[in-house]
C-alpha cells in the first residue's frame, strides 16, 4: 500500500466544494492508499531525522455533494490520533500549503528536503518551490510575457508606467489577486501603489503592462510533469475587476487550450520536468505567460466539472511511475 501525507492549513478551512487538494486525497482513497495529514508545525527535527507527526484520515464518500459546509467537520472528515512517522520512510509527501510565501514556509521546504533525502517522494521539490518564485520564475520566459519589470526603485517603476500607460502592479510574494493595482495613464495615485507597494523603496514589486485581454478571462492551464491538460479554466473578472482570481471574484469558463497557449506550455514544460515541478499551474491571459503557480495549484475541480477529467487519478498515475 503506498502511504502518501499531504502538508496543509487545518483541514476544517478547506473549502468543501472547490479545495483541489481534496480532489487528490479522493483520489488516493479511491485506490486505497493510506492518507496521512499534518500542518507545517508536524514536520519536526528530532536530532536525528525529520519525523511526520500526522493523523491518519478518511474522507466522506460524497463530501463535496451532500453536506452542508457549516455542519460538524466530524461529518465529512475522520481523522485518526496524532502518529509519529519517520518522513522519509512515508512514500509520498504532497506540500499543499497555501501562501504566503514566508520564512516558515522555507524552514518547511528545509525539513522536506531532508525528509527526501531520506527516501520519500515530495511533490513539488522543496529546492525548486524555494528557488522558483511563482510571479518571477516566469520572466526565464520572457519572450512569452508582456513587458515587466521587476525592481524597488520608484523612478524605474514610474518610468515603466510612463512608457506602457497602463500597467499592473503587483507584490511578488501575493497569491489569490491580493496586493494587485491597475494604473491606467492618468491614475493620480499611481505614486501612491508604488511607494505602498514597495514599502517606500524597501521591497521588489513586478510591473507589467496590462493586458486588455483580461476581459476573457485569465486562463489556468495545469501541467502534470510538464505536460499540459488539453484544457483551460478561463477566470472571468467581475464587473468593474480586472482581477480574474477566483478568489476575487472571477467566473470560471472552461476552454480548450488555443494554439498559443500549446506553445507557452511546451516553452515551459522541460523546465518544469527539470526542476521536479510535478504538478503546475501557468497563468496566461491573452497571448501572454503572466505567472508559475507551483505551490498549491487549483482549478482541479473546476475542469473535472466542465469536462469529465479525473485530473487527481491523471497527477497519481504520475506520481505511481516515480515510485521504485
Amino acid at each position: 500500500m503506498v502511504h502518501i501525507a499531504f502538508v496543509i492549513d487545518p483541514i476544517e478551512t478547506l473549502n468543501l466544494k472547490k479545495d483541489s487538494t481534496l480532489a487528490m486525497m479522493r483520489a488516493a482513497q479511491q485506490r486505497d492508499w493510506q492518507i496521512s495529514v499534518l500542518e507545517q508545525s508536524g514536520l519536526v527535527w528530532d536530532g536525528e531525522r525529520v519525523i511526520a507527526l500526522s493523523r491518519n484520515l478518511r474522507l466522506e464518500e460524497d463530501f463535496a455533494k451532500t453536506l452542508d459546509p457549516t455542519q460538524a467537520h466530524a461529518q465529512w472528515f475522520q481523522c485518526g490520533e496524532e502518529e509519529t512517522h519517520v518522513l522519509g520512510e512515508i512514500d509520498v509527501v504532497m506540500m499543499r500549503k497555501d501562501p504566503p510565501f514566508d520564512m516558515n514556509y522555507i524552514y518547511s521546504t528545509y525539513l522536506l528536503e531532508r525528509g527526501q533525502s531520506e527516501g520519500t517522494l515530495v511533490i513539488n521539490n522543496p529546492r525548486s518551490l524555494r528557488d522558483c518564485n511563482e510571479k518571477f520564475f516566469a520572466t526565464a520566459f520572457a519572450n512569452y510575457q508582456p513587458p515587466s519589470l521587476v525592481s524597488c526603485r520608484k523612478d524605474l517603476l514610474l518610468a515603466f508606467h510612463r512608457e506602457h500607460g497602463d500597467v499592473i502592479f503587483k507584490k511578488l510574494d501575493g497569491m489569490g489577486g491580493m496586493s494587485i493595482f491597475r494604473a491606467d495613464e492618468n491614475d493620480p495615485n499611481v505614486q501612491v501603489i508604488v511607494e505602498t507597494l514597495t514599502d517606500n523603496g524597501g521591497r521588489q514589486i513586478m510591473a507589467q503592462r496590462y493586458i486588455p485581454q483580461i476581459s476573457d478571462g485569465d486562463k489556468r492551464i495545469l501541467l502534470i510533469d510538464g505536460e499540459p491538460l488539453p484544457y483551460a479554466l478561463a477566470r472571468v473578472p467581475a464587473s468593474g475587476e480586472t482581477r480574474g482570481n477566483l478568489a476575487a471574484g472571477g467566473t470560471g469558463v472552461g476552454q480548450p487550450l488555443t494554439l498559443r497557449d500549446k506553445e507557452i506550455a511546451e516553452a515551459v514544460g522541460p523546465e518544469l520536468r527539470a526542476r521536479g515541478l510535478t504538478f503546475v499551474g501557468i497563468d496566461v491571459i491573452g497571448d501572454y505567460l503572466t505567472e508559475i503557480n507551483i505551490t498549491c495549484p487549483t482549478c482541479v475541480r473546476e475542469l473535472d466539472a466542465f469536462f469529465g477529467l479525473d485530473i487527481s487519478s491523471t497527477l497519481l498515475d504520475a506520481i505511481e511511475q516515480k515510485l521504485p
